[in-house]
Parts: structure tokens; sequence; C-alpha cells
């Protein structure tokens, strides 16, 4: 009668778990709309806003540099807030990361522009896009352990694809307010518009906050603590001891990331500058991309659970190289059918097939002792390669050849390496999460 008055039943662990997954989302949703929403803007703002005084592929590329910035921070936040998620726990780190995040969207919104107060500015815009990568770079493995470490070992992959939504939800988010901003006047849009953006994320700031200060310690972390079993060395253990593992991790992040940065960064560029698409006709593609992966993360997840997490990561290579030319001949049709529908193809295969699963994969890969470290550190070591380059140097390649070629060789070369990773990676579906 006592144990069965005390034993968990299933609905309770239901319950719980969506309560973990709800705040865990929530989270990663804000984070993800505060990164993007920059990003949205190095497309179509920063060039005139922020570095006016040099010729206009020069502007777009120093604008986009100061997004890559962002990416370049990303592993020091990964390095940082996973020492310390290993050491003292993932809760407190989620909270952190969130406040340094919205804290800093928040004052983007509040800059001058050169005009006002000429180099300063461009440089304070740096200095806080870093700021941002830093507390992106330690949020994403907190909140991928959060959810993974709480859930049933045959659901691992299906429960912490809902982490990975808070980037195609974030993605809508940030699409939208800047779809509806850019229905002011293009003057006004220019002059102060493209600031409502930052400036409402502090109120999601605020929501995120509360939720996530409610969710408990991961068991895996209270079992290392009381048995005294934590590093005290998390990022040299993560890589010295795991050089393999966390190098394997860094290759079968960089398609998906280089990907869906290009998808959502470059091919705004590209369609608007070179091919004189509308701006609103490729925000509108981006949106429905990322709407459609709402259904297909979690699909993936599920799969995993599966098939295995292995598998996806091979079709996603393998599917980005054979689409890495017809994606671009797609967008050059200037047909808004197969724009659309290239966009939409692209995002869910090319990087849902692959990102869904990376919240259960990448910690899976690593032992209790350093996952937080090692899954952050070697996501965003890829992240900063692949997401803060990629764009950069597509937008080169296009300059220096005039067209898209380059680009599709570039992407096919990067999937290479994925696939490569994948086929040394071992398989983690089912094994325990305190070996």
């Amino acid at each position: 009668m006592s144990i069965a008055a005390t034993a968990p039943t299933a609905g309770s662990i239901d319950s719980k778990m969506r309560s973990i997954v709800f705040a865990s989302s929530v989270g990663t949703i804000i984070e993800w709309y505060d990164f993007l929403i920059y990003a949205t803007a190095a497309a179509l703002v920063f060039n005139k806003a922020f570095f006016p005084t040099i010729d206009p592929l020069a502007g777009t590329l120093a604008a986009l540099g100061s997004y890559a910035v962002g990416f370049l921070a990303r592993p020091l936040g990964g390095a940082l807030f996973g020492h310390f998620g290993d050491r003292l726990g993932r809760k407190s780190m989620l909270v952190l990361t969130m406040f340094i995040m919205g804290l800093s969207t928040f004052c983007i919104g509040l800059l001058p522009t050169y005009a006002s107060i000429g180099v300063f500015a461009p440089i304070l815009l740096i200095l806080l896009r870093v700021i941002q990568g830093i507390g992106l770079g330690g949020e994403w493995g907190g909140a991928s352990l959060m959810v993974l470490e709480h859930a049933p070992s045959d659901k691992r992959g299906f429960y912490s694809s809902f982490v990975q939504i808070g980037f195609p939800i974030g993605l809508v988010l940030a699409s939208l307010v800047f779809a509806l901003a850019t229905k002011l006047p293009e003057a006004d849009f220019q002059a102060w518009g493209w600031r409502i953006p930052f400036l409402v994320s502090v109120v999601l700031l605020a929501l995120g906050t509360f939720i996530r200060s409610k969710v408990p310690e991961t068991p895996v972390f209270e079992k290392m603590k009381s048995d005294d079993a934590l590093s005290k060395n998390p990022v040299g253990e993560a890589v010295g001891k795991n050089f393999k593992t966390f190098l394997i991790a860094v290759g079968l992040k960089l398609s998906e990331v280089s990907w869906v940065y290009m998808l959502t960064v470059f091919c705004v560029v590209y369609a608007t500058t070179k091919l004189g698409l509308p701006k609103q006709q490729m925000l509108d593609a981006v949106m429905l991309a990322a709407l459609c992966e709402l259904v297909t993360l979690p699909f993936f997840g599920w799969l995993s659970d599966k098939i295995g997490r292995r598998a996806l990561f091979i079709m996603g290579a393998l599917f980005t190289m054979a689409f890495a030319f017809p994606l671009f001949m797609m967008l050059e049709s200037k047909d808004a059918t197969y724009i659309t529908l290239a966009i939409v193809i692209a995002m869910n295969f090319g990087h849902g097939m692959m990102f869904g699963i990376e919240s259960a994969y990448f910690p899976e890969l690593f032992g209790p002792r350093v996952r937080y470290t090692g899954a952050s550190f070697g996501f965003q070591v890829s992240a900063a390669l692949g997401g803060g380059f990629a764009p950069i140097i597509a937008t080169a390649l296009v300059g220096y050849f005039g067209g898209s070629t380059g680009v599709s060789v570039m992407m096919i070369a990067i999937a290479l390496i994925t696939l490569s990773a994948a086929l040394a990676a071992r398989e983690t579906k089912g094994e325990s999460l305190h070996a």
C-alpha cells in the first residue's frame, strides 16, 4: 500500500517532463529570438546604420562580420558556463545565461548609430554582440541537459528535440517582428523601426527568467554531487581526455549550422541584392520553413529513438550534398513558389534532420562529469566556424565569381566533413547517462 502510494505514476512523470520541457524550451526560444534578430538586422540595416562610410559590398561584409563576432564568442560561453554547469549544476546556469543574453539584446536596441557617435557606434555594437554570443554559448547545453537528464531513456531523443524547437520559434518570432517593422516607410524603418525587435526582448527576458527559476536540478547531477564525483577541470577533461569525441562533435555540427545560416542570412542578402527579390518574400519563405520545423524536429527526435542518432546525421549530410546546386537553381528562377519550396525543403532536411537530435546526441557522446562542457564547447566551436564564417565566405565567393557555383561547392565540402564525423561517431541511443 505504501509502495503504491509513493511510486511515481506515468501521468506524474509525463507532467513533470512537460514542465521541464516547457521551461527549457521557452528559455531557448527567447535566447534564439535575441540572437537571430541581430542576423536579420545585419542583413537589412546595419550596413547603413553602423558601417555607412564604405562601398555597399564592403558594408554588407562588415555588417555580417559584426554578426560573425557573436559566433566567435559562443565557444567562450560554452566553455565558461560548461565549466560551472558541470561544477555547480545545470539549473543555475540557465537563468544566468538568459539574463546576459536578454540585457545585451535590449541594449543593442538603444544604441546610437554611426551618424550620432561615429566610430564608437560599431565598436559598441560589436561589444554587445560578443556578450550575446557568450550568453547563447552557455545556454544551449544547460537547456539540453535539463531535459535529457530527466527524460526516460527510450524517449530522450523525442523530449530533447523540444529544446531545438526554440530555434525555429525564435526564428519565426524574429521574422514576424521584422516583417511588421518593414511595413513602416523605409525611412522610418531605417531610422528607428529596426530597434523595436531588440527592445521588446526585455519582456521576454522577464517571462523566461520566472519560468526557468521553477525547474529542479537534474537527477544525474544530484547523484554526482552526492557521490563527490564532480570534475575539478571540466574543460581539460572534456577536450584533453575526450579529444576524439570532441572533434566528432565539432564535425557533426558543421554542415547543419553552415546550412541554416546560409538559408537565413546569406540567401536573404543574395536574393535581395543580387537577384533583386523583395525582402518580404524571402522573410516569408524563411518563416514558413521554420514553422514546418515545429513538426519535423520532434519527428526526427522521435525517429532517432527508433533507428538511432547516427543514421540521421548520415542522411542529413547526404541530402545537403545532393541539394547544394538545386537550392540555388530554384532561387535563381525568381519564381515565388520554387523559392519558397527550396527554402522549406533545405531547412527541414539539411538542417532539421540533424539539428533536431543534437540536444540528445551531443550530450550523450560525453560522460556525466563533463557533459555540459563537452557538448556545449563542441557545439559552439562548430557554430563559430560554420555559422559565423559561412555567410561571409559565401558573400565573398559571389562577389568574386559572380554566381552561386562556388557557394554550392563550399557547402558540399562542408557536408563531407560532417559525413566523415558521423561515420566515425558511435551510436548512443539507449546508453546509460550515468556511465
